[in-house]
């Protein structure tokens, strides 16, 4: 009996090191759990692109479901979704970089780029406003909802007047600029679409309440409102988007450091409860352990939802790309939610 006492003790311990190993790998399959949650339907299906990546090598990768709905048509990484709001952040790093060429002053009113406006508040809204989303236009031929830079409010018409802004201080359209941004860091699958590469843009899908759908071809997003929300990419493009801006390739370190500091903040179902900041064009979340910077886009009648994700502690991205969004806007971002959730909870961020 005292040598089976004598034991006792070293069988208590192999256990709990056996136990905290399982529980350890557990928390580091990450990619078995995001394999496991999009094959679920019990909320919705998933349709679309995963790629997680960590100082520029893949860490998880899953391209899962249709790019065409009609002809099941598998989707792979690298097909070309429309990335909707993930569009804000890229006209952003345009207008910061012509700030740092002396062509652009942030607190300047928008009148001096854009004196053909006639709007009372073109002489009051200044273009930190616009890309902070503190401007409170809410229609182009109304008053503003509130004093000027004093509240958060969320529109695609801000980010339309910098394309315009964009246009008027490079005398080119906001599709060269764009087209010449891309070309020169290598982001060979990011464009501004038009009649002659849509047909390289996979097909979208709406899901009504009603449990009818329409699948979209091709872009339905005016072509004004482009650089807020209609700018095409790839999931391998965002993350060597990602890696340029947080990296300093894209713009000088106080620019940067100008882009991702707020003055503002908003709630967002991806980020959870709380409050956020909002920078230019880029959500800052540093009420956490872990600090994140990342955005959402939906437009539903284009049948496209985009989630981008930076970590930049451990250079991590997320990004999340589907052709398809739900009326039912609480599901809309169920398993981009989800996928975050599993990732900050693994140890690959630690």
């Amino acid at each position: 009996m005292k040598n089976k006492l004598r034991f006792l003790p070293i069988a208590l311990l192999v256990f709990f090191v056996s136990n905290q190993t399982i529980l350890a790998q557990a928390k580091d399959n990450y990619s078995t759990r995001i394999d496991s949650l999009i094959q679920t339907t019990s909320v919705r299906p998933f349709n679309g692109n995963v790629l997680i990546t960590q100082n520029g090598k893949t860490k998880y990768s899953k391209a899962y479901g249709y790019s065409d709905y009609a002809k099941k048509t598998p989707l792979k990484l690298s097909d070309h979704f429309v990335i909707l709001s993930n569009s804000k952040q890229i006209t952003a790093v345009l207008i910061l970089q012509e700030v740092e060429k002396g062509k652009i002053i942030l607190n300047t009113p928008i009148k001096k780029y854009l004196p053909n406006l006639k709007q009372p508040w073109a002489s009051t809204v200044t273009v930190e406003n616009l890309l902070n989303h503190t401007s409170g236009i809410v229609d182009f031929e109304k008053s503003t909802a509130f004093p000027v830079g004093t509240q958060f409010k969320y529109t695609d018409l801000n980010y339309i007047l910098l394309g315009q802004i964009i246009e008027r201080v490079t005398n080119k359209t906001y599709e060269t600029v764009v087209n010449e941004l891309f070309k020169k860091n290598k982001m060979k699958d990011s464009f501004f679409p038009n009649a002659s590469n849509q047909k390289e843009i996979i097909n979208g899908r709406q899901y009504f309440k009603d449990n009818t759908t329409k699948e979209i071809h091709g872009i339905v997003i005016p072509k004004e409102r482009i650089p807020a929300s209609g700018l095409v990419s790839t999931v391998t493009d965002l993350a060597l988007w990602n890696d340029l801006l947080h990296n300093g390739k894209l713009l000088n370190e106080a620019t940067y450091s100008r882009m991702t500091t707020y003055t503002i903040t908003n709630q967002h179902p991806v980020f959870g409860d709380t409050a956020i900041g909002y920078g230019y064009g880029i959500r800052v979340n540093d009420k956490t352990k872990i600090k994140e910077f990342g955005h959402t886009g939906i437009v539903p009648d284009q049948g496209f939802t985009s989630v981008n994700l930076y970590y930049p502690e451990t250079k991590t991205s997320i990004i999340v790309l589907e052709n398809q969004t739900f009326e039912n806007f609480d599901i809309t971002y169920y398993f981009e939610a989800k996928i975050r959730e599993i990732v900050l909870k693994s140890t690959l961020l630690k």
